[in-house]
């Protein structure tokens, strides 16, 4: 199964990036002109057996600060071209170089930050025995709108039901979900809560 699903996320990622080479540099170009530089975003983040590795994606957010100096809050530096890109997921393109690298593949529980490692039960932390994905089956079954519990238990129902064919299942559902332009955001905030602000975790 690992052999055949890197084969084919290598010949599909691969495919991809040559497709959608124009949108990609139309997306670039379209971030240097209204946020500046730099066009792409860096962020650690966990991967497969806790390793962690730089993610990429089109920069979506401004640098807007308060009187402070502090970052306002993502809500508010998400401006018009952010959430065009977050809405049609353009912004996620770049993944597919994490692909082709093997830090990613296509499909499995998506990379979160590495602040929350400590916030995991031993449950949840099986969902980094296989590679993270660019989508996943709890992003076609509610995305940003689950709360942390309800996306945690399907990724790793994926982790124990993991096949070709449920990856070929969970990319056609991605395709009729990115146009739908479903689950994108959870109310309140620009995409998802932090994990340990999760309204069922306050108070533990």
């Amino acid at each position: 199964m690992d052999t055949a699903k890197r084969i084919f996320d290598i010949v599909v990622s691969g495919a991809a990036l040559v497709a959608l080479a124009p949108l990609m540099l139309a997306a670039a170009l379209a971030v240097r002109l209204a946020l500046g530089a730099p066009v792409l975003f860096r962020q650690p983040r966990v991967g497969r057996d806790g390793q962690v590795f730089t993610l990429l994606k089109f920069r979506t957010m401004s640098d807007g600060r308060d009187a402070s100096g502090a970052l306002l809050p993502d809500a508010q530096r998400l401006g018009r071209l952010g959430r065009l890109l977050r809405s049609t997921s353009v912004d996620e393109l770049p993944e597919l170089i994490n692909v082709m690298r093997g830090e990613m593949s296509l499909v499995g529980p998506r990379p979160l930050l590495t602040a929350y490692l400590p916030h995991y039960t031993p449950e949840q932390m099986r969902r980094h025995a296989v590679r993270p994905g660019i989508t996943g089956w709890a992003q076609v079954n509610g995305r940003n709108a689950l709360s942390w519990e309800e996306r945690f238990e399907l990724d790793v129902w994926y982790v124990d039901n993991r096949s070709l064919r449920l990856d070929l299942r969970i990319l056609a559902l991605t395709v009729r979900q990115v146009l739908r332009r479903d689950g994108i955001s959870a109310d309140g905030h620009a995409t998802m809560p932090r994990f340990d602000e999760s309204p069922s975790r306050k108070g533990t």
